[in-house]
């Protein structure tokens, strides 16, 4: 018999990231990765999606990553202006603001 143990993992921020990018390109909606670096927004989030006219910001973390100061200052401008922003740790999180989404516009 072996001494062999599977232990659960929990998914990489990146694993994470994956998992929505394929989920929404799936379903069709249009999303795209926010390069970040020299010049780029501090703060600017991972990804943007818009679905059916609702534009959604999403930073993405794995589970117990934190937001940096400048990505909290980013969703308080986003959430000022009326916009939506989320901090995300699974696909589910994700699946769940599309069907909101679906749910208030119908």
């Amino acid at each position: 018999m072996s001494n062999l143990r599977l232990t659960p993992t929990t998914p990489s921020e990146t694993d994470i990231k994956h998992q929505i990018r394929d989920y929404l390109n799936a379903r069709n909606i249009f999303n795209f990765y926010c390069l970040q670096g020299m010049g780029a927004y501090k703060g600017i989030p991972d990804r943007i999606f818009i679905y059916k006219g609702v534009v959604v910001f999403l930073e993405i973390k794995k589970k117990n990553g934190t937001q940096s100061e400048h990505q909290k200052a980013f969703q308080a401008d986003i959430e000022r202006g009326g916009g939506r922003y989320l901090l995300v740790r699974t696909l589910d999180e994700v699946i769940a603001e599309v069907g909101r989404i679906n749910y208030e516009l119908r």
